[in-house]
């Protein structure tokens, strides 16, 4: 038997849902969870997704819009 690699963060779907998909998500997540830098106190991993697209600073307080899955989006 052949072993697969480890999923990640898409481990919790199993063998459902097809791989493609399961990457795709993977990607996504890791966009969201890493470090992002505040654009007004530049201070490293204070921001936090409240909702689609709006993001908070825990630290300086500040709400700004943003992309879906990171503060800036990628589209220009």
């Amino acid at each position: 038997m052949a072993r697969t690699k480890i999923a990640r963060s898409t481990a919790r779907f199993g063998a459902r849902y097809g791989s493609t998909l399961r990457k795709r998500v993977r990607e996504i997540e890791a966009k969201l969870r890493a470090k992002h830098k505040c654009p007004y106190c530049l201070t490293v991993g204070s921001l936090k997704r409240k909702a689609v697209g709006i993001w908070f600073c825990r630290k300086c307080g500040k709400v700004f819009a943003g992309g879906a899955y990171t503060p800036f989006s990628e589209r220009g």
